[in-house]
């Protein structure tokens, strides 16, 4: 079924949908067009994937917003993974896909044949995807293109782990988002987002790490208002 994307942004749009794009040309040239998660490219057609909401920020960026919990990798996300098991010099890493990703002991800052990264199985590491299609084994590095850790690599002692949709996920990691700014109001807490739906917290108690996990879990399914008066209500048992 072809739809007029402006007529259809903020609707419910399902898998099969075709999508017609108005894209306007500036100075001889043609605007560059940006599918995000949910859509797919073929040649000038656009075709949904996903079912959900489609979204669109300026200037041409559209994705689907989804309740997806099944992550499917993609070069360059970011995601939390669970050290598995040791293969020789490759780790074998859960990221909650299809299958399990690989990470080499060279992909640390500093690692070298002498000098091995301390990980144990069972660990938690924030890493990026360099491989990720259908036809071969994901790939993951905790270094970026300068070699940097740059925040990723092994973390998580004595914080929590828990699941919550990609859609969540997506909300929590946007520049505005007034979910981390309410929560940051309430007591300090170190917060870890991986885009394969995995969120790891730590706060000053375990007390205070549940309450954060709880509020972070509800706030999936809750509109503003709804959100507000939670965070007033622990912010007072709090204070």
């Amino acid at each position: 079924m072809l739809c007029c994307v402006k007529e259809k942004i903020g609707e419910a749009v399902l898998p099969g949908d075709l999508l017609a794009f108005e894209i306007q040309k500036s100075e001889n040239k043609r605007e560059k067009l940006i599918c995000g998660p949910g859509l797919r490219r073929d040649g000038e057609d656009v075709f949904v994937c996903k079912s959900g909401i489609l979204r669109h920020k300026e200037p041409n960026l559209y994705w689907i917003d989804l309740q997806q919990r099944r992550y499917v990798p993609a070069k360059g996300e970011s995601v939390i993974g669970i050290v598995t098991a040791k293969s020789g010099d490759v780790f074998k890493v859960d990221v909650g896909g299809s299958e399990q990703a690989s990470l080499s002991y060279l992909a640390f800052e500093g690692a070298t044949k002498r000098n091995r990264p301390n990980v144990q199985v069972g660990d938690l590491v924030y890493a990026q995807f360099i491989i990720a299609n259908k036809d071969m084994e994901p790939e993951l590095v905790c270094i970026d293109s300068c070699g940097r850790a740059n925040g990723m690599g092994v973390f998580g002692a004595g914080g929590l782990l828990f699941k919550v949709s990609l859609g969540l996920v997506r909300k929590l990691l946007s520049p505005q988002s007034e979910i981390v700014k309410d929560l940051e109001k309430i007591f300090p807490f170190e917060m870890v987002i991986g885009l394969n739906g995995r969120i790891w917290v730590k706060a000053k108690t375990t007390q205070q790490t549940l309450i954060v996990a709880n509020i972070l879990e509800s706030c999936e399914n809750m509109t503003t208002e709804q959100r507000r008066s939670i965070f007033g209500r622990v912010s007072e048992n709090v204070l």
